[in-house]
């Protein structure tokens, strides 16, 4: 059976639809927007010990796999102290501090779109009563995945750049992170 164009993802399907079945299943290329980036945890059946997102990026990336990361913020100190370790080769991170959209385009055949962040809280790998309630949507809708890969796109080759009245908070146009 055809998947459906569009499908709700709510609350705790979040981490399995956006983590499991699409980051982690990436072969070619993952785009991230997210107005906050942490060290989400990612749990793996028979290891005791969850490991970063970060982790998973890296892995990702010695596969070839290409991923572009925008968020608005500063990285969470623990996502910050995984990317010193090793900044994954493959991975290419941008801010811009006015970003508030959510995101995640898999391989360009697949994405989410929603209320969800880059964090354990958002894409629902904390536990119940901890985690956030959020909506999005998953689809393999060609003409909205390109939509949304035009307007990232745009962001971030820093389009809006010229015209954004944020440069106080911004200094830099698209400033890479600071990881030293």
């Amino acid at each position: 059976m055809p998947a459906q164009p569009v499908q709700l993802v709510v609350d705790a399907e979040h981490f399995e639809r956006v983590v499991e079945e699409g980051i982690l299943q990436a072969h070619v290329s993952v785009d991230i927007m997210t107005a906050d980036f942490k060290a989400l945890l990612v749990p793996k059946p028979g290891r005791r010990r969850a490991k970063s997102i970060v982790d998973a990026f890296r892995k990702l990336a010695d596969k070839g796999v290409e991923i572009r990361l925008l968020h608005a913020g500063v990285p969470s100190s623990a996502a910050l102290r995984e990317l010193r370790k090793e900044l994954p080769t493959g991975l290419t991170i941008r801010r811009c501090p006015r970003l508030h959209a959510k995101a995640v385009i898999v391989d360009s055949r697949a994405m989410y779109l929603g209320s969800a962040n880059l964090t354990g809280a958002g894409l629902g790998a904390k536990s119940d009563g901890r985690r956030n309630f959020e909506l999005g949507i998953w689809t393999e809708d060609t003409g909205l995945i390109d939509r949304v890969f035009a307007r990232f796109n745009a962001l971030w080759e820093g389009h809006e750049c010229e015209a954004c009245r944020r440069h106080d908070v911004c200094p830099e146009p698209l400033e890479e992170p600071d990881l030293s």
